[in-house]
């Protein structure tokens, strides 16, 4: 099979802003300050950095070495690894295309918000505008009204993302995150200085890391915390094995890593403070408990936030400052979950990069506009992210975790690939987190999460519904995954060594024209 030439990173920090804005994303802002607080507040840091170390971090560390030892995307790279692993990685690329088609309308709903944010357009009901005035919400399973006021905004997201992804990984992924990331610091820097500021901003920091030492004796909370770090970190999803597949030969794998993992977590307290400074100021000035304000996912950013709004001084600047962060957060992490999608069909079937933006990346946006825009939207959009989560990413990591450690017993090749061309080894600690911690922290939250989904239909659907919107989409996914490694079996893929021998000439040519290795 003809191999394109394969595009790279121009810097080595270019690669780590991609990889900080995938990792930083909308479940940072509006999922981990309120996981935090109902699991013991400032006592749910220690299960929280420990399952960062233990399980994130060692994730992120074998798939940048898979990337990078494989130069290729999920399939290609797995199926050098092992052929019948090959399946894992069209698994991975599926989960980013469902998560992908319902993470845009997410941006897309934050635009039209930073623009209702003058002059509080959401009026007095804020719960009532978003769900029967903007959404124009119906029952799960019908379609409802079409609703142009949300398809606008959601070309428009679709536009941006996939003319950023047409000029490619270093003038297009790379140059949108050297202009993101600084910007989502400076945003929500802003915002959390003024939260900070307002009156009751300590009730709510209390509340939040207050810590309650007794709440470490409860499983559900150590199961939290490693639930978060897996949600947060981009992992799961080929998101990271395809990023690291564009560095050159010199590459410092453990050290991004740390800086990555850590950068992530260090947004995600910052996003904590800001939020519940925020809520401590609704509780006071409602003259209520923190408990009875606070909130988590999309009734935070779209009902509790702006009831903020409407009642905190220059509350219009709060707003814009709030709602354009979750676009720029939203967009760095669109980018790189359409890119696994776009990468995989550029590696295993040769084609070019704008062909495969134009075609899949156009497919996944046309899906993405019929779809989510309808009164039905919200239900399939709730619906689709906990099946993906639970039994997508998560499932899909426990797999990829045994195969790799378990069936193939490749970690401590990947070891030895890693450590002689990173700044940090990684000694045994490494084998262990991810031959026995991650596979059983993993297994349980499966066993959990399923004895969960039995007890009661999720938040009381159809069942029909849910098994349509739900069980379908992630057995689908698995299934869809096996027929096209079956289908696609006896295609020649190359070998790792082919483009790392096309990597060395490209390199030699360009440090004739002054370029350095990433």
């Amino acid at each position: 099979m003809p191999k394109a030439h394969r595009e790279q990173w121009a810097t080595r920090s270019g690669f780590l802003l991609a990889a900080i804005g995938s990792a930083v994303g909308l479940g940072n802002i509006w999922r981990f300050p309120y996981v935090a607080y109902e699991s013991g507040g400032g006592a749910f840091l220690v299960p929280y950095l420990i399952a960062l170390l233990t399980a994130g971090i060692p994730l992120l560390i074998l798939s940048y070495s898979i990337g990078h030892r494989f130069r290729a995307s999920p399939p290609v790279a797995l199926r050098r690894l092992s052929r019948p692993a090959e399946a894992i990685g069209w698994w991975q690329v599926l989960i980013s295309f469902f998560i992908a088609i319902y993470y845009a309308v997410i941006i897309a709903w934050a635009v039209r918000y930073a623009g209702f944010s003058i002059g509080q357009q959401w009026g007095a009901e804020p719960g009532s505008f978003f769900q029967e005035s903007f959404v124009g919400i119906t029952e799960a399973g019908d379609f409802g009204t079409y609703n142009i006021g949300v398809a606008v905004p959601l070309v428009a997201v679709w536009v941006v993302v996939l003319l950023l992804l047409g000029f490619g990984v270093r003038r297009g992924i790379e140059v949108a995150n050297k202009i993101f990331m600084p910007l989502l610091l400076l945003l929500f820097g802003a915002l959390v200085v003024r939260a900070v500021t307002l009156e009751g901003a300590g009730t709510g920091l209390e509340a939040l890391f207050a810590p309650d030492w007794s709440a470490l004796a409860d499983g559900s909370v150590w199961v939290a915390a490693y639930g978060q770090i897996f949600f947060s970190l981009s992992i799961g999803f080929g998101i990271m094995i395809t990023y690291a597949s564009y560095l050159r030969r010199k590459a410092d794998l453990t050290g991004t890593a740390l800086v990555a993992g850590f950068a992530n977590s260090s947004f995600e307290l910052l996003a904590g403070i800001g939020v519940f400074s925020a809520l401590g100021f609704m509780a006071v000035q409602s003259g209520v408990a923190v408990q009875d304000v606070a909130a988590g996912g999309i009734g935070l950013a779209f009902v509790a936030f702006p009831q903020i709004i409407s009642t905190m001084p220059a509350g219009d600047v709060f707003g814009v400052l709030f709602f354009v962060s979750l676009v720029v957060a939203g967009l760095s992490s669109l980018i790189s979950i359409v890119q696994v999608v776009v990468g995989a069909v550029q590696d295993r079937f040769g084609v070019g990069r704008v062909p495969a933006v134009a075609v899949v990346g156009g497919a996944t946006a046309v899906v993405s506009i019929v779809l989510f825009p309808a009164g039905q939207g919200l239900f399939l959009l709730d619906t689709i992210d906990h099946w993906i989560n639970q039994y997508g990413i998560a499932l899909a990591s426990l797999v990829l975790v045994v195969v790799v450690a378990w069936a193939l017993r490749a970690l401590p090749s990947l070891q030895r690939y890693t450590d002689a061309i990173s700044s940090v080894p990684l000694r045994g600690w490494w084998i262990a987190a991810l031959g026995v911690i991650t596979p059983v922290v993993l297994g349980f939250m499966m066993y959990d999460s399923l004895k969960a989904e039995f007890s009661a239909p999720y938040e009381d659907y159809p069942q029909w519904f849910l098994n349509a919107a739900g069980w379908g989409v992630a057995g689908g996914v698995i299934v869809v995954s096996v027929l096209l490694t079956a289908v696609l079996w006896k295609r020649d893929v190359g070998t790792a060594e082919d483009d790392l021998e096309r990597e060395r000439q490209e390199s030699a040519a360009g440090r004739a024209a002054g370029e350095g290795d990433v």
